[in-house]
């Protein structure tokens, strides 16, 4: 069955990041008017260019788990089967 979430998966992964390409471009301009910088734009200071990297990241992730979570939510309302681990992995240094 986690075979047959491949493709939901793919879907999940391409819908998140146009989601979170207009979520971004919101947040944006609630921060500034102008267009966000791109790191090698000469003429912006590295603070604002920092900060539009930060923004794109924190947006970016959250709305990919959002995403993710509510695609495996809804996928194991319709199968009975949950797409990925049961339990946490726990992390170490001898694993």
């Amino acid at each position: 069955m986690k075979l047959l979430y491949k493709p939901f998966g793919i879907f999940f992964g391409l819908l998140s990041g146009f989601l979170s390409k207009k979520l971004f471009d919101v947040a944006w301009g609630r921060f500034d008017d102008a267009e966000p910088p791109k790191p090698t734009t000469q003429n912006v200071s590295f603070r604002k260019a920092l900060i539009a990297g930060a923004m794109q990241g924190v947006v970016f992730k959250t709305t990919r788990v959002a995403v993710d979570r509510y695609g495996a939510r809804g996928f194991y309302y319709l199968t009975g089967t949950w797409p990925g681990p049961k339990e946490q992995e726990k992390a170490g240094l001898g694993n």
